[in-house]
C-alpha cells in the first residue's frame, strides 16, 4: 500500500529523515502499520504515540535502523544525520492513527451501520440490548465494548471499554469480513479523549447519562472536561440519541452537528415512557411500561429499576431507525440478558438472587436504591473491594451499603497484593459510620454459601462487585472463579447433603 493513501485524509509534511528535503509519500510503499515498537519491521510505517508511562518517539532511531519505510511523528526525533526514512510530521499522532487504521483496513465502517454509545452507567447494558434487538430483526451485529468484543461466534475479552484506533478498525474490518451487517461499540470519554473512534462518522451516537466519574490522574482534570469528551461523540455522528431527562444533557450537546432525538420521561422528550410498573415474582424482577412519540408499543423488561427503562428506551430509540417493528422490539426486551448486569440467578422460589458489576459507591448506591424500590423483606448485600487500589472506595462502600442494605456479608473480591483482611477492615470502618448489620466472612464461596442459607421469604441478595469477571486476582495470578459456578456448587453440595 502507498504510503499516500495512508495519509488522504491528513494534513501533514513529509521530509527524508530529519532534513529539509522533501519525501514523496507517492514513491514509499508501506507494508504494515505498527504503533508498537517491539513488532518495527522492514517497510512498515510506525507510529510513534505517547502513553502515560511511555513515548514512541523515543524509538524513531530503533524504527530506522531495522528498515521501517517512514514514521508519524508529532515531536522532533533524534536520527542520524543522513538518515533515509521518511518522516510524516502531524499535529497529533493518536489522531493521525486513526485515519491511517481506517484506510489501512479499507475503510471497513463504510460498509457497516455504525452505533456509538458514551455515557457514564448504562453502556454495556444498551450495548447487548441494541444487539439482541438487531439481531431479533434479522441483523448480523458486532460488538465492541468493557466486556468483550464479539465478532461472528469468536467471543474476545476486552482490556480496555473502546480499544485503540488500530485495534477497532482491524475488528471492524473482521466484522465486515465475517458478514455482519451492523457495529455496536461503548465509547469512553477516554476512548474519545484519545481519538480512538476517529477515522469514520458514526451513524447513531447515542448519550446515555453523566455523572462524576473518572476525574483524576490519567483520566479527566475536571468534569467540565469530562462533559465535553463525551460531547465529542456528537460531532462525530449522523444522528444522535440523547436522554432528555439528564440534568447535564445540553452541556454534552453543546456544539453538536448531529440530527437530534431525545428520550426519557420528560414530557418533552421525542420517544416517552409512560405508565411505568414493577414486575416482582419469586426469583424475577423487572418492569413494565408504555412508549409514546416516535414509537409506541408495550414494552415488558426482566431486569429491575427506572434505569433499566432508560436502557430499553434508548434500545427502542435505536431499533427505529433499523425499521423493527413493535413486535421485534418487544419480543428482543423480554428475553435480553447481559452477563453480571443485574444477572439474575435462580436459586429459590422463596427469595431473589442477582449478580451485579458494581464496584464503587456510585453504581452500589443507584443499584441498591433502585432493588428498595420492590420493598424487599430484607435487602442484602455481598461484596468485598479490590486490592491495590484507593482506600476511600472501600469506605465509600462500606458506608453505602450500611445505609441502603438491611443486611451486608463483607467478603473478598481481587486482593491481589493485599491481605484480603485489611481490605475487609476499611470497608468495616465504612460500615461503622452506619448502624447496619454486617458479618465477615473472607472466602466468597462461604460467603456465597452464607446468603443462600440464610434467605428468607422475600428477601433479595445482590452479589455486588464482580460481575462478568471469572477470576479472582490473587498475588498476581488470576484464579478461575465464577459466581455462576460457585452458587451451583453450593446447591449440588445442598443437594447431595440432603441425599444422605
Amino acid at each position: 500500500m502507498k504510503l499516500i493513501t495512508l495519509l488522504e485524509t491528513l494534513d501533514y509534511t513529509a521530509s527524508v529523515g530529519n532534513s529539509e528535503v522533501k519525501s514523496d509519500p507517492e514513491k514509499i510503499e508501506i507494508k504494515e502499520v505498527i504503533n508498537d515498537s517491539r513488532k518495527i519491521s522492514a517497510e512498515c510505517l510506525f507510529i510513534c504515540i505517547k502513553g502515560a508511562n511511555f513515548d514512541g518517539h523515543t524509538f524513531a532511531k530503533t524504527a530506522q535502523e531495522q528498515g521501517a519505510a517512514a514514521i508519524v511523528v508529532e515531536d522532533a526525533v533524534d536520527l542520524p544525520a543522513d538518515a533515509a526514512m521518511t518522516v510524516v510530521r502531524v499535529k497529533d499522532t493518536r489522531y493521525a492513527m486513526a485515519f491511517i487504521s481506517a484506510a489501512y483496513f479499507g475503510h471497513p465502517a463504510r460498509q457497516l451501520k455504525t452505533v456509538g454509545i458514551t455515557g457514564t452507567k448504562g453502556k454495556t447494558t444498551t450495548t447487548y440490548l441494541i444487539k439482541s434487538m438487531l439481531e431479533n430483526a434479522g441483523h448480523k451485529v458486532g460488538l465492541i465494548g468493557t466486556i468483550e468484543a464479539i465478532i461472528g461466534d469468536e467471543h474476545i475479552p476486552s482490556s480496555n471499554t473502546t480499544p485503540e484506533s488500530y485495534d477497532l478498525q482491524r475488528d471492524m474490518r473482521r466484522m465486515v469480513d465475517a458478514g455482519c451487517d451492523t457495529v455496536v461499540m461503548e465509547v469512553s470519554s477516554q476512548g474519545l479523549m484519545l481519538h480512538r473512534s476517529q477515522g469514520f462518522i458514526f451513524d447513531i451516537g447515542i448519550f446515555t447519562n453523566i455523572e462524576p466519574d473518572h476525574i483524576g490522574p490519567n483520566e479527566h482534570k475536571d468534569f467540565d472536561e469530562y462533559m465535553h469528551c463525551k460531547g465529542m461523540l456528537f460531532r462525530q455522528c449522523r444522528i444522535g440519541i440523547a436522554n432528555a431527562d439528564d440534568a447535564h444533557m445540553e452541556q454534552v450537546m453543546e456544539g453538536h452537528t448531529c440530527e437530534l432525538e431525545t428520550y426519557g420521561f420528560n414530557e418533552n422528550a421525542d420517544l416517552r415512557a409512560e405508565n411505568l410498573a414493577y414486575i416482582h415474582k419469586p426469583g424475577e424482577l423487572g418492569v413494565f411500561f408504555d412508549t409514546k412519540g416516535l414509537i409506541e408499543l408495550h414494552a415488558e423488561v426482566p431486569t429491575p429499576g427506572k434505569f433499566s427503562v432508560y436502557n430499553a428506551l434508548c434500545a427502542i430509540a435505536v431499533a427505529r431507525h433499523f425499521d423493527c417493528t413493535a413486535q421485534e422490539i418487544t419480543q428482543a426486551l423480554k428475553k435480553a440478558r447481559v452477563k453480571g448486569r443485574i444477572e439474575m440467578v435462580k436459586v429459590s422460589d422463596e427469595f431473589t438472587m442477582m449478580i451485579d458489576y458494581a464496584h464503587n459507591a456510585m453504581a452500589l448506591k443507584s443499584l441498591l436504591s433502585t432493588l428498595r424500590d420492590y420493598h424487599p423483606s430484607r435487602l442484602i448485600c455481598l461484596f468485598g473491594c479490590g486490592g491495590n487500589r484507593s482506600k476511600l472506595r472501600r469506605f465509600e462502600m462500606g458506608e453505602v451499603s450500611g445505609k441502603l442494605a438491611d443486611f451486608t456479608i463483607i467478603t473478598s473480591d481481587n486482593p491481589r497484593f493485599e491481605d484480603p483482611m485489611d481490605i475487609i477492615h476499611d470497608i468495616e470502618t465504612g460500615m461503622k459510620k452506619t448502624d447496619g448489620k454486617y458479618i465477615e466472612i473472607p472466602d466468597r464461596k462461604e460467603a456465597i454459601r452464607y446468603a443462600i442459607e440464610n434467605g428468607e421469604q422475600g428477601d433479595i441478595i445482590v452479589l455486588a462487585g464482580k460481575g462478568h469477571e471469572d477470576y479472582q486476582e490473587i498475588c498476581g495470578v488470576k484464579h478461575h472463579m465464577d459466581e455462576r459456578e460457585l452458587i451451583q456448587e453450593i446447591l449440588d453440595e445442598r443437594n447431595g447433603q440432603g441425599k444422605n
